[in-house]
């Protein structure tokens, strides 16, 4: 079985300036470790960046995929058989939808340095999932994947 080329991918990477952090990670542990001489200060400075910025790199390297009849939102793969309706969510109501509204029981891909976001109703009575909350920069893309998988 060979699978289509994906109608949607996407990389929730970590803002720019999160590696400008891991830089000051770096420089902070470079003065932590100044007073022990010339040799430590540029192994914190190395170790701290490095530390900070693997840290920032695995964070931000969660991906959403359509591909064939699932739905792959980081760890998660969800048929689309499974899914409901998508809504497109703007700025406020992602803040909305992940704070008062949030369900407990939902299946949340949340990154809060990403705006923007869909929600997806779960319909399988099986799951006990109500919908999928998934931080997206595209989430009109997003949704238009889906329809077009579930349609096909």
């Amino acid at each position: 079985m060979q699978l289509s080329a994906a109608p949607y991918e996407e990389r929730l990477t970590a803002p720019r300036t999160w590696w400008l952090i891991s830089f000051l990670v770096g420089v902070s542990m470079a003065l932590v470790l100044l007073p022990f001489g010339t040799l430590p200060m540029l192994g914190g400075l190395a170790g701290g960046t490095a530390v900070a910025a693997v840290a920032a790199s695995s964070y931000g390297s969660v991906r959403i995929r359509v591909v064939g009849d699932s739905l792959i939102a980081g760890e998660a793969k969800i048929p689309l058989g499974a899914l409901g309706e998508a809504e497109v969510l703007d700025a406020e109501e992602a803040r909305a939808w992940r704070t008062y509204k949030a369900d407990p029981r939902a299946f949340l891909l949340l990154r809060a340095y990403i705006p923007t976001a869909l929600r997806v109703e779960v319909t399988d009575p099986q799951d006990p999932t109500p919908y999928l909350y998934l931080s997206t920069r595209e989430p009109e893309r997003l949704a238009q994947a889906l329809r077009t998988q579930t349609s096909a």
